[in-house]
């Protein structure tokens, strides 16, 4: 074995047949000084690239994206089983969206904030790229979640080493195959295969500017503790358990509708997927039973199908923790909408799990209060908005939440009093890349996308000048 690789083994187990996908090596010490070294050796030269230029890059790396998005779709699929039907588009949708727009609003984004004259001075802030960036990927959506950082940092002149997750290895090789077709210049762009101990060297190195980090709140704790006495800043966005509340003049079919692919898309995981709804008593039973029939019609099975709906969870651990989750509430006095004949039956220790909703849940239940990042959702009745208010926010986490009304102004009042960092609307489970996307609470800190993603990944620097 040469020197790029430990002698340590990282495996990824397909959840679609529980088969060996692919193994490698965990990249050595010394390949990981290699490309510390380079990394910061070639943003020196970078961060002197003009804008447009960088901008050129960016664009082509995008366009091999799209070029090869039924290829990487299918890999996505046996590495993490989300259907075939779907996972092309979250590069064809999601990533490129989101790709263009940070790509748009570069120029505006990373431009000199002018100061009025003084007499005899001239005065500016400029913003400079903060140098190295280390991105750590999750497996859930590997280039929806590491576009928001990767591309943003390169157009704002860093360079970025680049961690994916052992689930979703070869989304570092696209990466690294896009921008090597790009032209982006060696160096600027590396990818590692690294375990736990890895990560916190990297993040310790004193070359290593900034860290964008995707995961639990357990690794995001991990993070800030590898970060130490060191004087650098950590965007992290950690868990979630997002909540909906169903007001009693809210439109029903667009909100069962939404409601059930906002809960059971991608198996529920989801960083802002519906993990607990909450819906007006007059109208809840009419809502329970339209949301069971719509669950009803998913299909669940094997994700290289293209009828497949639902496919495995990302591993038998994942499915294991969330019906012990629903075993717990219904021990406690929940009671299962969907039974076991009502879609295939999978042995217990396998990966498949079938969507499950939960009535007479209340919050002494974990799966009312803790993540489950699975296709598990709860709902309970309220009487109020207040009863609601209160609901919603009694949670450690505070990523989205969504009311479903048609009074506008009783969404923006609700609005201002629930603790999230997005609010919705009649609708959910979606990333505006015009918004900043952000987190309150145990979810985490730090701000990706739109013109405030920006400032995360450069620094001020004033320039003051005597004429």
């Amino acid at each position: 074995m040469n020197d790029e690789f430990d002698m340590q083994i990282q495996q990824t187990i397909s959840p679609v047949d529980g088969s060996l996908y692919l193994e490698r090596g965990l990249s050595s010490g010394a390949a990981i000084e290699r490309a510390l070294a380079q990394a910061t050796a070639a943003q020196k030269k970078w961060r002197l690239v003009s804008l447009e230029e960088r901008k050129a890059v960016c664009r082509k790396a995008l366009a091999y994206f799209l070029t090869h998005a039924d290829e990487i779709g299918s890999e996505l699929t046996w590495q993490m089983g989300r259907p075939v039907r779907y996972t092309p588009n979250e590069i064809r949708k999601g990533f490129a969206e989101r790709a263009r727009y940070m790509i748009d609003i570069a120029d505006e984004a990373l431009a000199d904030i002018a100061i009025p004259p003084a007499d005899g001075f001239q005065r500016f802030i400029k913003r400079e790229p903060l140098g190295v960036v280390f991105v750590v990927a999750p497996w859930n959506y590997p280039y929806l979640t590491s576009v928001n950082s990767v591309f943003p940092a390169i157009l704002a002149g860093n360079s970025v080493v680049y961690k994916p997750a052992q689930q979703t290895p070869l989304c570092g090789d696209r990466f690294a195959a896009a921008f090597a077709e790009a032209g982006l210049p060696e160096g600027v762009f590396r990818h590692l295969t690294l375990d736990h101990d890895q990560v916190a060297g990297i993040i310790g190195d004193s070359r290593t500017s900034y860290v964008a980090f995707t995961g639990s709140v357990a690794g995001g704790q991990a993070v800030q503790k590898a970060i130490g006495g060191r004087f650098i800043i950590a965007g992290l966005e950690l868990g979630g358990k997002d909540p909906a509340y169903v007001r009693a003049d809210a439109d029903l079919e667009n909100a069962v509708e939404n409601l059930v692919d906002g809960s059971f898309f991608n198996s529920g995981q989801s960083c802002c997927g519906i993990e607990r709804i909450y819906v007006h008593e007059s109208i809840f039973e009419d809502f329970v039973d339209a949301f069971r029939k719509l669950t009803l019609t998913y299909r669940l099975g094997n994700p290289t199908d293209q009828e497949t709906t639902l496919g495995p969870m990302v591993r038998p651990s994942a499915a294991a923790f969330a019906r012990q989750q629903v075993k717990e509430a219904i021990e406690k006095g929940a009671k299962p909408l969907i039974i076991p004949s009502d879609f295939p039956a999978y042995p217990e220790d396998s990966a498949y799990m079938a969507p499950q909703v939960l009535i007479n849940v209340d919050h002494t239940m974990s799966v009312m209060t803790e993540e489950s990042f699975a296709p598990v959702v709860g709902i309970m009745p309220v009487r109020d908005d207040e009863e609601a208010i209160r609901l919603m926010n009694d949670s450690r986490y505070g990523l989205t939440a969504s009311i479903w009304t048609k009074d506008k102004d009783a969404a923006l009042r609700i609005g201002e009093q629930v603790e999230t960092g997005t609010w919705f609307m009649n609708r959910c489970d979606y990333l505006d890349p015009a918004l900043a996307w952000t987190g309150v609470k145990d979810t985490g800190r730090g701000v990706t996308l739109s013109k405030i993603g920006y400032e995360s990944l450069t620094r001020p620097k004033s320039y003051h000048l005597k004429l």
